[in-house]
């Protein structure tokens, strides 16, 4: 049984930091793609960024710079370190795991808002 929980949203003005955090139970998570997907009212589900299990990472275009997907196989544990947050980062982050047969797992979200 895989249980993916969010933490670490929050209201930010523009310019500061958050840092994401997803824990994971179970015991495929080190052999997992680790992803972050993120929905803003009235628009689509996006991937923000990813992380194998190798550690190779992708990052959507408006992201790149800021923030930082990174995986901590011991703790379970996949974060999200946001910097220079902007309003358009406004959004539900998601976090998600896709195991090696494929199978695709989603946690309950975490709401991030920047605004002054």
């Amino acid at each position: 049984q895989v249980q993916l929980v969010e933490s670490g949203g929050g209201l930010v003005q523009p310019g500061e930091s958050l840092r994401l955090s997803c824990a994971a139970s179970g015991s495929i998570f080190s052999s997992s793609i680790m992803g972050w997907h993120r929905q803003a009212p009235g628009n689509q589900r996006e991937l923000v960024a990813s992380i194998t299990s190798g550690g190779n990472t992708n990052y959507l275009d408006s992201v790149k710079g800021r923030f930082t997907i990174s995986r901590d196989n011991f703790k379970n544990t996949l974060y999200l370190q946001m910097n220079s947050l902007k309003p358009e980062d406004t959004a539900v982050y998601y976090c998600r795991m896709t195991s090696s047969w494929g199978k695709a797992y989603w946690g309950q979200g975490t709401q991030v808002t920047v605004s002054s």
